[in-house]
């Protein structure tokens, strides 16, 4: 039966029906899941690494998730009932926070973050509690920036490349457009004034609005801090363009060597500046390794926009209980300052040791000071220097690999063969699986080579070439690991 045919075309029209009947939203494809950074996702979901129940499944290296302190925070809480209302020393409180709270957030939340922002960036800079609005994650924070920014149509620009949660938390139900600016390797993928002009001159050209900038700062995926230098450029720009900057700083606390992080608000403070045109978002996600905890914070000089977001804030509340908790936690100076330290010594240790592995066979990374991942070089390893050959090297890494790292053009970026690899997830003998997977990768690619200097990348590949080996090595799985817990 032909597709053409009369039934065919009566189930179509029927369809059609159907899809005018919802909103452009859900008859759309905007939501930007269909791309290669969540597909990864969904590999690691049907077919996750378990040291003993799966020794073979996917090892999740695209995720950028902070596990190495887990076990302070565990330790704090069975140290500090009180701060549980489902606790018996901490009962007392269940019924004020239980019952209905004002989507302001709970003032001594409140405060306890605006402090913790600050030490995070050495006490250089104050946040007014009264300016915090707090929003359901990063996620929840980015879109109502731009709803109180923007209008749809209205666009954008991101210097790539870029967090590909941006496609949808900027735009999926705001409607704003990104427009990237591109950065290259030949200066380590920093910001310059022209590549801002150019990028704005192009939208106008094609008249679009643009509204502002938007970027990470430290750099998801580079894992860069901006200079002061850098961050006076675009303070510069907007002023002169009369549109806004937000810097997305939920990797603050990261850092892990210098130099150290540099925060917008701190370069407000030498220059001239509209003020109104500066907002900040911040999470905890990140910093404190809490994403399920799901708390972003909007942080705004324009007092509209901070009467606006409030509003909008009731849309996506942090439960009073997670606050309840967190005023408790982030009000233990003693407990913070031990728990932020070792969390940057531990992540030096994990990116020296990451990188170090990797340099051995060959793969060069972005030199990087803060974020939970490294942005990995395997150029030389594609059959073609092509976004086709990117692609292609991404499937064998993820199906015969069985690693999920995230290919450079989902992130926008320019050149093809960059990968973000994210270390911080796991545990050190997941890492040392992970490191023995690429080892022999790279060999049998190199034993394979077709003709220099292009590698033969439709080889047929195993991870129990190394897991095999591995497994004979006495190791013990720690009992702080991730994989362990998983069923």
């Amino acid at each position: 039966m032909h597709y053409s045919s009369p039934f065919f075309l009566v189930l179509e029209s029927a369809g059609n029906r159907k899809m005018q009947r919802l909103s452009s939203i859900v008859a759309g494809d905007q939501h930007g899941e269909n791309s290669p950074y969540f597909h990864g996702w969904k590999a690691y979901d049907n077919d996750p690494f378990h040291p003993l129940k799966n020794p073979h499944g996917v090892i999740q290296m695209g995720l950028a998730e902070n596990q190495l302190c887990f076990d302070m925070i565990q330790e704090w809480v069975l140290k500090t009932p009180r701060a549980s209302i489902c606790s018996g020393e901490g009962i007392d409180a269940f019924k004020s926070i239980a019952l209905f709270q004002d989507y302001h957030g709970l003032p001594k939340f409140r405060n306890a973050i605006a402090k913790f922002m600050s030490k995070m960036r050495g006490g250089r800079v104050s946040f007014d509690p009264d300016r915090i609005i707090i929003a359901g994650g990063a996620t929840g924070a980015n879109e109502m920036i731009m709803f109180c920014l923007a209008d749809p149509g209205d666009a954008f620009l991101v210097p790539t490349p870029y967090y590909p949660g941006f496609d949808r938390d900027l735009r999926w139900r705001t409607g704003v457009k990104l427009i990237p600016v591109p950065c290259t390797s030949s200066n380590n993928f920093q910001i310059t004034a022209q590549s801002l002009e150019q990028a704005y001159q192009k939208a106008l050209n094609s008249s679009t609005r643009i509204k502002g900038v938007i970027l990470t700062n430290p750099s998801n995926p580079l894992g860069t801090t901006l200079t002061a230098e850098t961050l006076k450029i675009l303070i510069n720009f907007i002023n002169a363009k009369q549109i806004h900057l937000v810097c997305d700083e939920i990797y603050a606390a990261t850092v892990f060597r210098s130099p150290d992080f540099i925060s917008v608000l701190e370069i407000i403070q030498e220059m001239q500046c509209d003020l109104d045109l500066i907002h900040i978002v911040y999470s905890l996600s990140k910093d404190l390794g809490i994403p399920g905890f799901r708390v972003g914070i909007v942080y705004s000089y324009n007092d509209r926009v901070v009467t606006c977001a409030r509003k909008m804030s009731s849309f996506g509340l942090v439960s009073s209980q997670t606050q309840y908790l967190l005023a408790e936690m982030l009000s233990d100076d003693e407990f913070v300052m031990n728990l932020m330290a070792e969390s940057r010594r531990r992540l030096r240790f994990r990116h020296e040791n990451f990188v170090k592995g990797i340099e051995e066979l060959g793969i060069g990374c972005v030199e990087s000071n803060a974020g939970l991942f490294c942005w990995m070089d395997l150029r030389k390893l594609m059959s073609t220097a092509s976004f086709a050959g990117e692609l292609e090297l991404w499937r064998v890494i993820l199906n015969d690999v069985k690693l999920n790292v995230s290919p450079g053009s989902a992130f926008h970026c320019d050149e093809p063969g960059w990968f973000r690899v994210c270390f911080a997830n796991m545990d050190d003998e997941t890492i040392a699986i992970a490191l023995g997977r690429i080892k022999a990768f790279v060999k049998k690619g190199e034993s394979e080579k077709v003709s220099p200097p292009v590698n033969n990348l439709h080889l047929s590949f195993s991870p129990r070439l190394f897991d095999d080996a591995a497994a004979l090595s006495p190791r013990v799985i720690s009992p702080r690991s991730q994989m362990v817990g998983e069923s």
